[in-house]
């Protein structure tokens, strides 16, 4: 097993496109790390990096305190999981697993062995006779994590290796993937657009946005405590909706004034950043923390909408909500609530659950970790 440091790195293409920049990230020993991100951020541009493939244009990469900057990419022991599961095609699967130990020079004992033990391990034994062409892609992506789990390297590097199933197999190989992890804990670095993904999967989630990091923690500490709009954005399924408020303070309590409502700002809130910062902030509320509510008994935290759209999942319904500011939000309610298209309805919030952040993105929590890079 291995730690990966990236410290202070940049990579700059033609000159002038920086596809990562003054990145600095610790992956330690035997974790499950997963860099998650918009497309072109510079997630594969890292794991690119790190085997080798790509030089850096600054900075420096370690691989268990060894740098290996000019350290060729066959000796810095981590093996790659790409998205399209490359495999020889004139070889069978059986050949294809034992290939990186024959160009190693083990012994065919040593081969026969370590191969039978990785086909078992994977649940692939009645494959071994099959060539790519005759796997389907959940079979061909298994056989591509066992070329590289044979191998027994310091670390894997996945690059998007779900992406191409659908979501029955995606689920299945997330499943095979992290139980596969915990079992050898291999030092794992993992790419991916999909923040589901990301969630559960990883031990700790890199959140990458332009080529800089975002934000850095365990899934739930990103989820709930994000450094910045961006991150909130991200994360949430439906997204979370972002209103404009504005603070204002009477009698030691804060207020925010939001979308024709009007909500205390409770005291973990009221205390720290919030109180003191600029007049105008942007509110965010993800679409579980609101509820509707035909006849609120309180008046504070309740904003008026028309229903725009309503989609039922079958766990959860989610509305969309055009507010009397003109803002569109999303509720996820119970399945059983009822509600039409073009109905006025009453929205109410759980202050406790507001994330609030300054009109340039920066969360306005001082208990959120900060945005990095």
């Amino acid at each position: 097993m291995a730690s990966i440091v990236l410290q202070n790195v940049t990579k700059v293409f033609d000159r002038r496109v920086a596809a990562v920049s003054s990145l600095s990230l610790d992956v330690q020993d035997g974790e499950f790390m997963v860099i998650v991100g918009p497309s072109g951020c510079g997630k594969t541009t890292i794991l690119r990096l790190i085997a080798g493939l790509e030089t850096p244009t600054l900075g420096e990469i370690r691989i268990s305190d060894r740098v290996v900057n000019g350290v060729s990419p066959k000796d810095r022991d981590v093996a790659m999981v790409f998205q399209d599961g490359v495999l020889y095609p004139h070889m069978t699967v059986l050949e294809n697993l034992a290939f990186p130990l024959r160009m190693r020079g083990q012994s065919k004992t040593q081969t026969r062995q370590r191969v039978r033990a990785v086909v078992e391990m994977l649940g692939i034994v009645d494959l071994v006779d099959r060539k790519p062409a005759a796997l389907s892609g959940g079979q061909r992506q298994r056989v591509a994590l066992g070329r590289a789990v044979v191998r027994e390297p310091a670390a894997f590097l996945f690059d998007e290796p779900l992406s191409g199933l659908d979501v029955t197999l995606r689920l299945a190989m997330r499943d095979q993937i992290k139980a596969l992890q915990q079992r050898l804990r291999t030092t794992s670095l993992y790419v991916t657009h999909d923040q589901s993904e990301a969630m559960a999967l990883g031990e700790r989630v890199c959140v990458l946005w332009e080529g800089r990091i975002q934000q850095v923690g365990r899934p739930t500490e990103v989820y709930d405590r994000p450094a910045n709009r961006f991150v909130a954005g991200f994360f949430g399924t439906p997204p979370m909706s972002f209103l404009t408020g504005r603070i204002r303070r009477e009698s030691g309590t804060a207020f925010v004034d939001v979308a024709g409502g009007t909500i205390v700002l409770p005291t973990s809130l009221s205390s720290d950043r919030a109180a003191s910062g600029p007049e105008t902030i942007v509110v965010g509320v993800r679409p579980h923390d609101l509820s509707l509510e035909p006849s609120p008994q309180q008046k504070d935290g309740v904003f008026s909408g028309r229903v725009t759209s309503v989609e039922p999942f079958g766990s959860r319904t989610d509305v969309h909500v055009v507010l009397v500011s003109g803002e569109p939000c999303t509720v996820s309610s119970p399945p059983h609530l009822r509600v039409e298209t073009g109905e006025e309805v009453r929205l109410r919030v759980d202050p406790d659950r507001l994330h609030l952040f300054t009109s340039d993105g920066a969360t306005l929590d001082v208990s959120c970790p900060p945005a990095k890079g």
